[in-house]
């Protein structure tokens, strides 16, 4: 899929912003800024955008603990994710989500989810609506090595081949199931189950865009035509902690430095557009010049932005419909 000057500088810039983001967090966190907990997605940004340039703002996604790289893929405003890490009202969520629950409806994503393996029942929903309503929409659920194992999740796409749901189960296998390897966690090939319950499986290269998205591309139009669900095997690596202040002692000495060395997702990237003279170096300097001010803007103004008092304890308790 021929992706044109404008695509690709879209695809960096969100790249740049995640990477950007999660960096930023990593080191306001260590300070002590941020309340709860924070799982970074850094190192995993080829895989969010690869899924996300796919879809339009009428499908949805479902992510995981780990969903601020899938909030700014799917369009969520990066200030209104600042904020909502620092817990003002500011917030996508008004302060009361946090990383862990951050979400934007409007968006299409329905949010970070602190159960594994919660959001593929969730998508099974969004994809059976869209189904239903003939909206020609789809449904992305987004979960890791772990939540391949929970029951939720093999469930969800029984019923999704049953139902012939319009809906992508997305595995991104960062290697990691919190300090448990999936090598020896997971038994047999996560393909053959997929398969085994009646949908296409394949295998993409999490480091790489462009195989992400293509794979991505062929589940949504295969979803959008009727043809059911589809199942992707993404491959990637997170360069921090399952959490941040997890001290990592379950990985090789130097492992993520040979990765951010070797496979990096968007040194790749720059290398193939400047390569193919499609993009220039300053075209894409320049993108990383305004995603840093972005995000020193997003910070500043999450610092000081209002907090919840008394009044919003009670409110956005319960949905009137």
């Amino acid at each position: 899929m021929q992706l044109n000057r404008e695509e690709l500088l879209s695809a960096y810039r969100t790249m740049s912003t995640i990477r950007a983001f999660e960096e930023q967090v990593h080191e306001t966190f260590a300070q002590g800024e941020i309340p709860g907990f924070v799982h970074l997605y850094a190192g995993e940004e080829a895989s969010a955008v690869g899924v996300c340039m796919n879809l339009g703002e009428h499908d949805y996604i479902a992510s995981t603990h780990r969903g601020h790289g899938h909030c700014i893929a799917k369009g969520c405003d990066v200030k209104g994710m600042m904020a909502e890490l620092y817990g003002s009202t500011n917030g996508l969520c008004h302060g009361k989500g946090g990383s862990m629950h951050i979400a934007d409806m409007d968006k299409g994503m329905m949010g970070a989810n602190g159960i594994v393996g919660g959001g593929p029942p969730l998508v099974c929903g969004a994809a059976l609506s869209a189904k239903t309503l003939k909206t020609g929409g789809v449904a992305v659920a987004f979960f890791g090595d772990g939540g391949m194992n929970e029951g939720a999740t093999m469930e969800s796409m029984n019923l999704a081949s049953v139902w012939k749901l319009p809906a992508i189960f997305v595995l991104e296998d960062n290697g990691y199931a919190e300090s448990t390897a999936s090598s020896w966690a997971i038994a047999g090939d996560v393909m053959e189950r997929a398969r085994g319950l009646g949908m296409p499986a394949t295998r993409a290269d999490g480091h790489d865009f462009f195989a992400v998205h293509e794979a991505a591309g062929e589940a949504v139009a295969r979803a959008r035509n009727g043809d059911g669900p589809s199942f992707i095997h993404v491959r990637l690596a997170r360069y921090f902690g399952h959490f941040e202040g997890d001290a990592t002692t379950y990985r090789g000495k130097g492992e993520v430095e040979a990765l951010r060395e070797s496979r990096d997702c968007l040194r790749r990237f720059r290398e193939r557009v400047t390569g193919s003279e499609q993009l220039s170096d300053s075209e894409l300097g320049q993108v990383d010049r305004e995603v840093a001010t972005l995000i020193e803007t997003a910070l500043e103004e999450a610092k000081n932005g209002p907090m919840p008092g008394e009044a919003d304890l009670l409110t956005d308790v319960y949905a009137s419909y």
